[in-house]
């Protein structure tokens, strides 16, 4: 009986083997994808982009492998607390339609961390997980939004917070 279930398994191991050996010999200076104890836990470092109130911000993503990948989308979480619309305040949850609707097997774990990256620059205010954060961007209030994210940058993603 356990070799069926080995045989099920060997397609998504061989895949995640080389999204693993593509992650260590990636030149990306803003993202660096490990995997922890299994292929099935990951740990994205990524860099806050520049031009945004996440600037000079690290925060660390995990990324959790589902039994039927690449068929179903990886469960992505913020480790960090961050100030986002499209990031659960609590949770750290990630609201990106590409972990949900339009979720595809040409997808690689890489990719969706360039994905988390470009949704720090442009944040989905219309759908948020963070309701205070949506609102003040649906209300205009950049300023206020930049100020908060900038704030929670600097508490908890920036090089004094891990000191």
């Amino acid at each position: 009986a356990g070799q069926g279930l080995y045989r099920r398994k060997a397609p998504m191991s061989q895949r995640l083997l080389k999204e693993y050996k593509e992650a260590a010999q990636s030149k990306e200076k803003d993202i660096r994808l490990t995997c922890q104890e299994n292929l099935y836990k990951w740990t994205a470092i990524l860099q806050g982009p520049s031009g945004t109130p996440f600037e000079g911000g690290t925060f660390q993503v995990q990324l959790d492998v589902q039994e039927n990948y690449p068929l179903q989308a990886p469960k992505a979480r913020f480790i960090t607390r961050i100030f986002h619309p499209n990031i659960h305040f609590k949770t750290g949850e990630v609201c990106l339609d590409i972990l949900k609707t339009a979720w595809t097997p040409a997808w690689t774990l890489q990719s969706v961390c360039r994905a988390i990256v470009a949704l720090l620059s442009n944040a989905e205010a219309d759908s948020p997980l963070n309701c205070d954060a949506g609102n003040l961007l649906r209300n205009n209030d950049v300023r206020g939004y930049n100020s908060m994210a900038r704030m929670y940058t600097k508490l908890y993603a920036s090089s004094a917070a891990h000191d």
